[in-house]
């Protein structure tokens, strides 16, 4: 058996074959793997380029086709930013500009860039609430169905052509029925309403019923075949400021991821305050509750594997509801981190946004707000009010990634109000 021999560099106690040092210098390979890791990083950073696309630009639609278009990946290009988001710079068009987005977004179809083309409409339709029916006609004629929301102003006859065609495209049907649910008007509703009475042969093939489709859109078809919305179209950010400023929300108390002072009894952690925002704010008004502010409170880590239901008293009060079932599992509490410290400052927006806003998790734009659509991660989950079993109306969601780089997940918040029970459900992003 050959003697092996130490490692030559300082601080290692290793020890290698001699056919190894022959190939590495008489270094281990852990240690070979590292030298030659900080030599290929001293390449890069001698060589890397840094390369500013939006150099001399100044209109915002040259500037935003250049964030669409698809760039060189590699370790020697390093990009410079543009000082505005996407996002931001689809709120800041003109009705002009927005139009000449979409002009561009149908050219890009024109010469099948498709991918490219469904993000441009898809970014007119949830940042702006743009209205893009001239391109309907287009992506029908592609069977580009995969964004359904980008159909919910749909003219009537392009609704009429859709409501036969899912009769019988087997291939696209999934997407049609998502499509109709975005649509939600008159003509679905009846049709969801004729499925609920007598299924079609096809619905058979789907996993839920035809009307459970309508979720994805942010109602639901009643027992009594009426539509009942789950959302409320007027919507506010949640943001992040540098330091906390009374000013802002002097107006409507607005407070976000605090402490609570209770604790959780399954885990013996303190609470998360989610939310706590006057029920004057625009946001909350339609709910018309008799308290004088709503909070929605929530177990972080227990909350994850389990809808957390809390008791409203008449003052507002949150109580642990006796509703709560202990999930099959929860993981160990010395395996996870115990502080429940939230350093942040978070605001309420003065200025709505488009409902559609962050109603699409896989795009780019920052997700925590009260009212609007939700960001879904997986499929739609409103949760059933233990009491009365009817599905509760979404308040508005919290994405810890908004506010640091390594979080994850979003907590969803409902409210019903006959029973006047708060859920949180989570969703890993």
């Amino acid at each position: 058996m050959a003697e092996r021999i130490p490692c030559k560099t300082e601080d290692c106690n290793a020890t290698i074959l001699p056919s190894t040092a022959v190939k590495t210098g008489g270094i281990c390979m852990p240690c070979h793997q590292e030298q030659e890791r900080k030599k290929q990083q001293a390449y890069i950073e001698q060589h890397r380029k840094t390369v500013n696309l939006f150099e001399g630009l100044t209109d915002y639609l040259d500037i935003l086709k250049v964030m669409h278009a698809p760039r060189r990946q590699g370790p020697l290009i390093q990009y410079t930013p543009y000082p505005l988001s996407m996002e931001q710079l689809y709120i800041s068009l003109s009705d002009n500009e927005a139009g000449g987005m979409l002009e561009y977004a149908m050219e890009l179809l024109a010469i099948n860039n498709e991918s490219e083309a469904q993000d441009i409409l898809l970014s007119l339709v949830c940042y702006r609430n743009d209205n893009i029916s001239n391109a309907l006609p287009e992506l029908i004629e592609r069977g580009l169905f995969h964004n359904p929301i980008v159909f919910k102003d749909a003219p009537q006859e392009i609704q009429e052509q859709l409501l036969e065609r899912v009769k019988w495209d087997e291939d696209n049907r999934n997407q049609l029925l998502l499509v109709l649910g975005w649509m939600g008007n008159a003509l679905v509703i009846e049709q969801f309403r004729e499925w609920q009475m007598q299924p079609p042969k096809w619905a058979e093939q789907l996993y839920v019923t035809p009307e459970t489709y309508a979720l994805d859109g942010g109602w639901e078809l009643t027992p009594d075949g009426e539509k009942r919305d789950l959302i409320n179209h007027l919507c506010y950010p949640i943001r992040q400021v540098e330091q906390q400023n009374n000013d802002l929300n002097e107006v409507h108390h607005a407070r976000f991821l605090e402490i609570s002072h209770s604790t959780c009894p399954w885990c013996n952690r303190k609470l998360t305050k989610l939310m706590d925002v006057a029920t004057s704010h625009p946001s909350l008004q339609y709910l018309d509750l008799q308290m004088e502010n709503l909070q929605v409170i929530t177990c972080d880590l227990c909350g994850g594997f389990s809808t957390i239901y809390i008791e409203l008293d008449n003052h507002g009060v949150p109580v642990w509801s006796r509703y709560n079932q202990e999930p099959a599992y929860l993981p160990d509490i010395d395996d996870v981190n115990s502080s429940t410290e939230i350093p942040l400052s978070l605001v309420l927006s003065h200025e709505p946004q488009s409902p559609y806003y962050a109603a699409v998790w896989t795009m780019s734009q920052l997700n925590s707000q009260i009212g609007g659509h939700p960001s879904w991660v997986q499929d739609p989950e409103y949760p059933l009010c233990p009491c009365c079993e009817r599905r509760m109306r979404y308040i508005g969601q919290i994405d810890y990634a908004d506010f640091d780089e390594y979080a994850e997940g979003i907590f969803y918040m409902f409210v019903c109000l006959k029973d006047k029970i708060t859920a949180t459900v989570y969703q890993q992003s």
